[in-house]
C-alpha cells in the first residue's frame, strides 16, 4: 500500500489542466481535447447482481451542472457510450475484463484512430484512489469487444475508463463506467507525498501546484541514490501522466511533450510537465515510466493552493494546442 493511503477519501473536486512542458520532457492538452470534454446524458443504470458476497456490477457514473466540461464522469459523450463492464465476480478470480464502446445508434465501434501507439487506453483504479493500472486491451473487429484478462486484488468501487478516438470521432473521448467488486474494503485516502519508491527506483516531485498559475512540475528518477538516464520511450515519450481529482476522480490523461523518441534513444533523470490548476484541491499523480523494458507507476499527491486571482476556473488561459 502506497505511503498516501491509509483512509476513506470523498473531497470537493476540481478540474485540472496541463499545458505546455519545459526540461526534457513536458505534458499538454491540446486545446481541442479540453473542448471535446463534455457530460453524458444521464441514463438509466443495469448492473448485474452476482451474490450477495462476490458481485461485479456496472453503473452509470452521474453528472450533473458542476460537471459540465469535465472528462471522465460520464459513460456517454459525442454520441458514444461505454456499455456495461463483464469481470471476474469477486476478488482473486482470474477471468477477462471486457467492453464495448457503441455508437449513437448503439452499434459497437471497430474502427478507431490510434493515440500515443494505441488504440484504446484503459485506467482503473479504486474510487480512493488506490489500485491504479493501466493497460491496453486487445479488440475483437468482429464484434467490437475489447478484452484483456483480469484479476481484482481487493474488493470497492472502481472507476474504468476508456481513453479512445473512434475513427471519424472529431475529439478523443474518455468514457467511464463504475464496477462494484463486493467483498471486505479496508477504504484508503491519499495523503500529500512528493516521492515513492517503486521496484527499487525512487520518484520525487519538484515544485507546486498553484490555482491560475502554469506550475512547473519535474520528476525525477534515481535508483540506489544514482541518477537514472535509461528511461526508455513508452507510448511513443519519456514518460506518461495520469492525473485524477480527488474527490471524483474527474480524469486527465497527458503525455510527455516533444518530438517521437529515436529508436534506442533514451533520457531522464528529469520529466518535467507545466501544470495549471483553476481551483484549490487535491490531485493524484500516477506517472509511468519505462527502464529495461519494464514499466513502473509512481503514484504521488499534490495539493494546488490558492492563487492571487480568485476569479475561478473559467479566468484562466486555455492550454496550448499541439
Amino acid at each position: 500500500m502506497k505511503t498516501w493511503a491509509r483512509l476513506s477519501l470523498y473531497g470537493l473536486g476540481i478540474a485540472l489542466t496541463f499545458g505546455g512542458a519545459y526540461g526534457v520532457a513536458g505534458a499538454v492538452v491540446p486545446e481541442s481535447t479540453v473542448d471535446s470534454w463534455t457530460r453524458g446524458d444521464e441514463m438509466d443504470e443495469h448492473g448485474q447482481d452476482h451474490g450477495a458476497e462476490s458481485a461485479v456490477t456496472t453503473e452509470t457514473t452521474g453528472t450533473g451542472p458542476a460537471d459540465s466540461g469535465l472528462a471522465g464522469l460520464a459513460l456517454g459523450a459525442a454520441g458514444y457510450e461505454l456499455s456495461s463492464v463483464d469481470a471476474p465476480t469477486q476478488v482473486r478470480e482470474t477471468g477477462e475484463l471486457s467492453f464495448q464502446v457503441r455508437d449513437a445508434s448503439g452499434a459497437p465501434v471497430t474502427q478507431y484512430t490510434t493515440a500515443h501507439e494505441k488504440d484504446l487506453h484503459l485506467i482503473v483504479v479504486r474510487a480512493d484512489g488506490s489500485q491504479f493500472r493501466h493497460v491496453h486491451p486487445e479488440l475483437d473487429e468482429t464484434t467490437g469487444t475489447w478484452s484483456t484478462p483480469w484479476e481484482w486484488a481487493a474488493a470497492g468501487s472502481y472507476r474504468v475508463y476508456a481513453d479512445v478516438t473512434p475513427a471519424g470521432a472529431e475529439e478523443s473521448l474518455t468514457l467511464t463506467r463504475t464496477v462494484q467488486v463486493a467483498g471486505d474494503l479496508v477504504p484508503v485516502v491519499p495523503q500529500p507525498a512528493r516521492s515513492d519508491q517503486v521496484d527499487g527506483f525512487t520518484v520525487t516531485v519538484d515544485g507546486e501546484l498553484v490555482v491560475g498559475e502554469a506550475s512547473e512540475l519535474t520528476f525525477t528518477v534515481t535508483r540506489d541514490g544514482e541518477p537514472v538516464v535509461a528511461l526508455e520511450p513508452y507510448l511513443g515519450a519519456f514518460g506518461h501522466l495520469v492525473a485524477l481529482r480527488d474527490g471524483d476522480l474527474a480524469y486527465l490523461h497527458v503525455h510527455a511533450e516533444g518530438g517521437d523518441p529515436e529508436p534506442g534513444q533514451t533520457a531522464g533523470p528529469e520529466i518535467t510537465f507545466a501544470a495549471q490548476t483553476p481551483t484549490a484541491g487535491r490531485y493524484l499523480l500516477y506517472l509511468d515510466f519505462q527502464v529495461d523494458g519494464q514499466v513502473r507507476t509512481a503514484e504521488l499527491v499534490l495539493d494546488a493552493e490558492p492563487g492571487a486571482d480568485p476569479a475561478g476556473p473559467e479566468s484562466g488561459p486555455h492550454p496550448e494546442e499541439h
